[in-house]
């Protein structure tokens, strides 16, 4: 059986003599140190695969410890996108140890779901659901740098939903704060979780309508427009964004 073993966010991977990756199995379960009770798992083809936090690190010759994110240059999408799931539901775990309503104990329920063992209260994973937006303006399209990012590369206004608002809405309001810009066109391109730690990222490409850049300091440092001749550093490819672009410059 496939072993999603977690420390902190980094991923427990075996390493080849080719230096290629794969998940290791659950027969080094001995060899570990882990705190709770492994968690089965199942994935898209239903699967049963083992997810497990680690007390510490792992060290041992043929086997590396690597981010989750770094793990999508290394694993299977169909593997990164499962690790992803199963972080998500070690850090559900994680944080619903009691109930929030009474303060008893919870437990597993469903694959997904835990339960309280006293006035039965159960609580499923929560998404933060965002939105992020490609905009276009003739042959330019609008990348912004956020305080946030992690590098000097420019990318996408995005932002989380509010309650109450649609995703249509989220976007468009997204756009006034943190640029100061009308959109028309608004049109859905997909979806992508995003396990950093319990995300799911909505993507739209959408057409400049009206108004001038202004900039929301406290979240961005930069906005400016782009042709396909001029453009910057880009995001990477595990994420939407750079799907958006990419859409964009493959048209």
């Amino acid at each position: 059986m496939l072993l999603f073993a977690f420390s902190g966010r980094d991923i427990l991977l075996k390493v080849s003599g080719d230096n290629t990756y794969s998940l290791p199995t659950t027969d080094i379960l001995p060899l570990l140190k882990y705190s709770g009770t492994p968690l089965p798992v199942h994935s898209a083809d239903h699967e049963e695969v083992m997810a497990l936090s680690l007390s510490e690190s792992f060290t041992a010759e043929g086997y590396f410890m690597c981010g989750l994110r770094e793990s999508y240059y290394r694993l299977s999408i169909d593997d990164y996108l499962l690790a992803g799931k199963c972080y998500e539901l070690l850090y559900h775990e994680r944080n619903h140890q009691y109930c929030g309503r009474c303060g008893n104990k919870m437990h597993r329920a469903t694959d997904i779901s835990r339960r309280c063992e006293h006035c039965g209260y159960e609580v499923w994973p929560q998404l933060q659901t965002a939105v992020i937006v490609l905009v276009h303006r003739g042959d330019e399209v609008l990348l912004v740098h956020a305080h946030n990012f992690r590098g000097p590369f420019f990318g996408l206004v995005a932002g989380f939903v509010e309650t109450g608002e649609s995703l249509e809405e989220a976007v468009r309001r997204e756009l006034r704060e943190e640029v100061g810009i009308e959109i028309s066109s608004l049109r859905y391109f997909g979806s992508q979780p995003w396990p950093y730690p319990s995300g799911l990222m909505v993507g739209f490409h959408a057409d400049y309508a009206s108004g001038e850049i202004s900039i929301q300091r406290e979240e961005l440092s930069e906005a400016r427009w782009f042709t396909r001749h001029n453009l910057p550093l880009i995001p990477e490819k595990l994420s939407i964004a750079r799907r958006l672009i990419d859409d964009w410059l493959g048209e």
